[in-house]
């Protein structure tokens, strides 16, 4: 009896406290980053580089919108990666969150896809998230193209990013010191996707698509700005 009455009386000691030890995983938690860009697009794009024609800021009923609206595109990439980019001029970041609403305006088919760029340093240097409709080895994924082409490293996705006719809500974080790469779709609170690779750690951030047309809104990114180098802006080019 008294070993145990010993025992629960230890018990009831640590118990208590371990409620309120946390263990600091992230370097940098997302309520820790400053909001370094945001835009609703209503006074124009000004701030952003297109890489392929076909991008402008319509106007719809009720706002203006950054609109990708061409499916061909004059962008030939070295190697097996998307057409379609728009990026977020002179902010290069290490840690970010990125948040963006999208519209797919392409017609429904099972590659219809949206895609959100991170870690760009050049054209053959960046990182990608693949929001297709259905998922296989190169669709619905997270890649990364290394002077090669893309390469998928999610660990974790879905079937498949349902696309319809209406509004998403798109997050992606990057967390540079575990590696980790988390994707959310509409649902903020559960990734629809995941990876961990350290290759790059700094870059732009961009939207675009594969090969299909998308509109853009509400777009806010929060993260650590990297100071620009020589060596930076020459990998730009």
């Amino acid at each position: 009896m008294n070993s145990k009455l010993n025992l629960a009386i230890v018990l009831a000691a640590i118990i208590p406290i371990s409620r309120f030890v946390t263990i600091e995983v992230n370097t940098t938690s997302v309520q820790e980053l400053a909001k370094v860009y945001s835009t609703d697009f209503e006074n124009g794009a000004d701030n952003w580089k297109f890489i392929d024609h076909g991008w402008n800021v319509k106007k719809t009923e009720s706002s203006h919108v950054l609109s990708q609206h061409t499916k061909k595109s004059d962008h030939q990439p070295k190697f097996r990666s998307p057409f379609h980019i728009a990026l977020l001029n002179n902010k290069v970041v290490t840690d970010f969150q990125l948040d963006v609403r999208v519209l797919s305006t392409h017609e429904d088919y099972k590659h219809r896809d949206a895609c959100l760029f991170f870690n760009y340093q050049s054209p053959t240097r960046f990182y990608y998230v693949h929001l297709g409709k259905k998922t296989d080895p190169h669709a619905n994924q997270i890649f990364i193209v290394n002077d090669a082409d893309r390469t998928k490293i999610s660990l974790t996705t879905t079937d498949g990013t349902d696309w319809d006719d209406q509004w998403h809500n798109v997050r992606v974080t990057r967390n540079v010191a575990t590696g980790e790469i988390q994707v959310f779709f509409d649902n903020m609170t559960k990734p629809v996707m995941t990876a961990v690779d350290k290759t790059f750690t700094w870059g732009q951030v961009g939207l675009g698509s594969f090969d299909d047309t998308t509109d853009w809104d509400d777009f806010i990114l929060k993260g650590n700005v990297r100071q620009q180098t020589d060596l930076d802006i020459g990998a730009e080019k």
